[in-house]
């Protein structure tokens, strides 16, 4: 089992940044593939982004290419996501998840944070 925590959401203002964090515990966080999704009022989960084990590769929805960030600590047994010019589309619950496999996190990954809420203001 992997647990996950997520934090640093909240309510902003468009054109504003925000970092999320995901913490982890319980088996080892490093053999891990990570991920952002985001779940929007009345909309479907989405896929936001992802990172291999090593961080050496990471994968873009195309709505946050080139604003959002995700990285990776293994030492903290965290990962992060920046966010970067923040739209009011951007608005949602984002949710953390982690997958043994790079490709299986982009859609269906193992295990799930509970999510954390980030409100943009136009």
């Amino acid at each position: 089992q992997v647990q996950l925590v997520e934090s640093g959401g909240g309510l902003v203002q468009t054109g504003d940044s925000l970092r999320l964090s995901c913490a982890a515990s319980g088996r080892t966080f490093s053999n891990y593939a990570m991920g952002w999704f985001r779940q929007a009022p009345g909309k479907e989960r989405e896929f936001v982004a992802s990172i291999t084990w090593s961080g050496g590769s990471t994968y873009y929805a195309d709505s946050v290419k080139g604003r959002f960030t995700i990285s990776r600590d293994n030492a903290k047994i965290t990962v992060y996501l920046q966010m970067n010019s923040l739209k009011p589309e951007d608005t949602a619950i984002y949710y953390c998840a982690a997958s043994s496999s790079a490709i299986r996190v982009r859609s269906t990954p193992a295990y799930w944070g509970q999510g954390t809420q980030v409100t943009v203001s136009s």
